[in-house]
């Protein structure tokens, strides 16, 4: 299959900071410090969707396609993240943060058919089922320029992870390169260090790390973090790396970066073997942007993942072990990439009326790109996971906090393959409600 070379990327990355970003803090944050000196501060998040998929839902749709080329049509209701925000100031720069969320409107464990392994049906096991701890920390403020900041925390690398509320991207669904191949949201038990200085904010993470046993063809590392346990392993250690910089007013760029060793970070830790001889590394590299300004939001984002040791990671004990909970068959790709593109004008601003009463209504495109599979690991490919993305719609925001989300998406896949139009319309919100 075709890939895309480490020096097109750049280039792309570049294309990327020169069209600007949203001056927001990161997603991190979000849990207290807008409130800090305020004790008790509760607020949240949540999204409610509806999507119509104009293709083949059929596990077979990519090993048949000339069969599936007139499947009907699908729908589907989704309640896709319902996030409650608690967060304390005891005083003394002493602070504490909770993100809770509950995904797809559901509790406990669940059944899903899975694709890349011929379509068989799996209970889903994932730490907590689908309600999901997302943040959890206690955290010492020094001054703006030095926070430290322990427990359970989102990792910021891409533009998702670190904007991951639903107002903070116009499609109805998060992004779909970067929600594909990396986790999102991205978060991890460890320590962390940041601040703000000057126009720059920075943030510096030691963490658990992740397991490769959990690392897929058609996801890449997105799972990695997932534990079936009621703990975390941590056998390997990651690390995390953020710098945004706001000079320029309105404009927010952003760099990020993950380095950690996934192979052998699991339960039991083994002796011998593929785990004790291979490290499978990590490493991930991220540019994003985001303006706002002159009645426009652009934002965009650039993801380069290499992984060391793929061709090993079929062999690895729990992997062949049909009874164990982690993936059991394909290959993983030793390189995964993602960029996209998003820009929105608002129309409101037009109409002095609507303009006074703060509505606006953003007519917004998106583009993007992405592969989890970008390159060929033992001459096995998997070509249907390359694929270009466009979505056209509008975001309209009756007050400040809610937005009404409409759009029509196409997914273009090679040309062996059917491509995959669909509607999607949602609700979100996002706010303090103390």
């Amino acid at each position: 299959m075709e890939t895309m070379t480490k020096t097109s990327l750049m280039a792309a990355a570049m294309l990327c900071c020169v069209a600007g970003a949203n001056a927001q803090g990161s997603a991190a944050d979000s849990v207290l410090n807008r409130t800090e000196k305020r004790g008790l501060s509760v607020g949240g998040y949540g999204e409610i969707n509806y999507s119509r998929n104009y293709f083949s839902d059929h596990v077979s749709r990519y090993s048949q396609p000339e069969e599936h080329k007139n499947d009907p049509s699908h729908g589907r209701f989704d309640i896709p993240h319902a996030v409650v925000y608690l967060g304390y100031d005891f005083g003394k720069g002493w602070s504490f943060g909770t993100e809770i969320e509950f995904e797809h409107g559901g509790n406990g464990l669940a059944y899903e058919k899975e694709d890349e392994e011929g379509g068989e049906w799996e209970q889903e096991v994932e730490k907590g089922g689908e309600v999901e701890l997302e943040q959890f920390w206690i955290q010492k403020s020094f001054g703006p320029w030095a926070n430290l900041r322990a427990g359970h925390i989102v990792v910021p690398v891409g533009l998702t992870n670190a904007h991951h509320e639903p107002l903070n991207f116009f499609t109805v669904y998060r992004p779909e390169g970067e929600n594909t191949i990396m986790p999102s949201t991205w978060h991890q038990t460890g320590v962390s260090l940041w601040g703000r200085y000057g126009d720059f904010r920075y943030e510096a993470q030691f963490l658990a790390g992740m397991n490769a046993e959990n690392f897929t063809n058609i996801n890449w590392i997105k799972n990695g973090p997932k534990s079936p346990l009621e703990f975390d392993v941590a056998n390997k250690y990651g690390a995390s790396l953020r710098i945004d910089n706001y000079t320029v007013p309105g404009l927010r760029i952003g760099l990020s970066g993950y380095y950690g060793h996934t192979i052998g970070n699991s339960y039991p830790n083994e002796a011998s073997g593929v785990s004790a001889t291979y490290k499978g590394k990590v490493a991930v590299g991220a540019i994003d942007f985001s303006y706002k300004g002159h009645n426009w939001i652009v934002r965009g984002q650039a993801d380069y993942g290499y992984l060391g040791d793929a061709e090993q990671l079929k062999y690895l004990y729990n992997r062949l072990n049909s009874k164990s909970p982690y993936k059991h068959s394909a290959f993983v790709s030793g390189n995964a990439y993602a960029v996209g593109i998003e820009a929105g004008y608002d129309v409101f601003s037009q109409i002095q009326s609507l303009r006074q009463k703060q509505k606006h209504l953003f007519v917004f495109g998106r583009y993007e790109q992405y592969d989890p599979y970008a390159s060929t690991t033992r001459n096995t490919p998997y070509d249907y996971t390359a694929v270009k993305r466009f979505a056209a719609g509008v975001n309209y925001y009756p007050i400040k906090q809610v937005v009404i989300k409409a759009e029509y998406s196409k997914r273009i896949l090679k040309s062996l393959y059917n491509d995959e139009p669909a509607v999607n319309i949602g609700v979100a919100y996002e706010g303090f409600f103390k």
